[in-house]
């Protein structure tokens, strides 16, 4: 199977146009729109070695852990189930992708419905993630995720309301009113 996240102009040592330098661009912002959305799909799927493999050696997930390379990366995917969640739907939007060169950071939005201890949730987060791209494509060298919100769905639903005691750890923090 091809990788979406690895479609893009090879560099060339000829002077880059205008036109060329924004078609790189639209390609690195579809590529790493590519690159989210088989995220969401494999976590959801439960194939953790391939999402694994959309972190370079040392990337970082920072979250409801925060683990880093290879080393730890399985160890922490593969345990989503042991930790009760037996069942994710990823659903991300609003897409901020700010690519330049072999570099990118990306800001987007997470609405996830997902069965916690046979108990349905929501869980509502930021996800604020940095980006490099190498031979293998654009990966993810930290993938953030800040909560707004995880709870049952049979309760009230609201910013600051946690059923699960490491997403208020990784919360986003109270606004103060000015």
């Amino acid at each position: 199977m091809e990788d979406p996240a690895s479609n893009r102009l090879d560099a060339s040592p000829q002077p880059v146009s205008a036109l060329e330098e924004r078609l790189r661009r639209l390609e690195d912002v579809a590529a790493i729109r590519a690159l989210d959305a088989a995220y969401c799909r494999l976590l959801d799927d439960g194939d953790r070695p391939a999402v694994v493999a959309l972190f370079p050696g040392d990337g970082v997930f920072d979250g409801l852990s925060r683990v880093e390379g290879h080393h730890d990366l399985p160890a922490f995917f593969g345990g989503l189930p042991d930790a009760g969640m037996s069942v994710l739907w990823h659903h991300v939007s609003n897409h901020e992708i700010q690519a330049t060169g072999d570099s990118a950071t990306v800001r987007s939005l997470l609405w996830q419905p997902c069965v916690v201890d046979g108990v349905p949730h929501v869980a509502a987060r930021q996800y604020a993630d940095e980006l490099t791209c190498a031979g293998e494509g654009w990966r993810y060298r930290v993938k953030q995720v800040r909560f707004s919100g995880w709870v049952p769905l049979a309760e009230r639903w609201d910013r600051h309301r946690f059923a699960l005691e490491s997403a208020r750890s990784a919360a986003v923090p109270r606004r103060t009113p000015a």
